[in-house]
């Protein structure tokens, strides 16, 4: 696997705010590597590893081990020239690590405001309310035969009132993504086909041929209903991650809306002269 040098470096640099001035390290936290006696921890590689893009993320440590520490050696390298060249006094410098400051202490702000007070009750009631009326919903199995005229379509009602295939004319004279595939959609819902092929679809019964075209915007449907039935709510474990997300996600947005209501903001356009605040409704 092949990874980009500049991506590893970025996740070094970002690491070497949280590295400094760290040096309080576990016995079972073991030194990988050393550049000029600075010891470079094992728990350091790992932290890297999560500020890496999410593809990354999950690939177990050992794999690219290798490339990780030679990132951080490159960085303990390039970091104590620029030491040495007094970079680390210089006023660009010193605003670059005030913003860098600044996003990770949001960044931990949120994760810790994201990451308590996600109770299992409030993950259970949630998922109490997504699946309120939702269970039960009808779906329908059906295939169709789509071509551009309506005489096409009437033609092929006819060959299947005569006792013709419907899988095989959906292969043969489909002009659909689905026609080599008998013209099979599966099961849907209401909401996921156009309003005219929803209609009449949910209007059949199981086994039931369309006796007129269809008409829509893609053309000429001849449909075949081939099942029924009703949908059944993911389960709650399929659902929890997710829940827990969208849950987090809300309490990180409540705070931070409570941190501008406490706030005095001012806005000012690009010339920097004031906007006028919005009137009150």
């Amino acid at each position: 696997m092949i990874f980009n040098r500049l991506t590893l470096g970025a996740a070094a640099l970002a690491l070497s705010v949280s590295w400094a001035g760290a040096g309080v390290h576990a016995e079972d936290d073991p030194v990988v590597a050393t550049v000029n006696g600075v010891k470079v921890h094992r728990s350091m590689l790992a932290e890297a590893q999560q500020l890496l893009p999410s593809q990354y993320q999950k690939i177990p440590l050992a794999q690219i081990y290798p490339a990780l520490v030679d990132s951080v050696i490159d960085m303990k390298l390039a970091a104590a020239d620029a030491r040495e060249k007094k970079l680390h006094q210089d006023p660009e410098f010193k605003k670059l690590m005030r913003r860098i400051e600044d996003q990770m202490l949001q960044r931990s702000s949120l994760q810790k405001i994201m990451s308590e007070g996600i109770t299992e009750d409030a993950v259970r009631a949630r998922y109490d309310k997504m699946v309120a009326g939702k269970s039960g919903a009808e779906e329908v199995h059906a295939r169709h035969i789509l071509v551009k005229t309506e005489d096409e379509a009437k033609a092929i009602i006819k060959d299947l009132k005569g006792g013709a295939d419907f899988e095989t004319l959906a292969r043969e004279k489909s002009t659909g993504p689905s026609g080599p595939n008998g013209g099979d959609l599966g099961f849907f819902a209401k909401g996921q086909m156009v309003p005219a092929f929803e209609k009449a679809a949910f209007g059949m019964d199981k086994g039931e041929v369309t006796d007129e075209a269809v008409k829509t915007q893609f053309g000429y449907h001849v449909i075949k209903v081939e099942a029924k039935r009703k949908s059944e709510a993911p389960s709650f474990e399929k659902m929890e991650q997710q829940l827990r997300t969208e849950l987090s996600q809300e309490k990180a947005t409540t705070f931070v809306a409570s941190l501008r209501k406490g706030a005095k903001i001012e806005r000012f356009d690009l010339e920097g002269k004031p906007l006028e605040k919005p009137k009150a409704k």
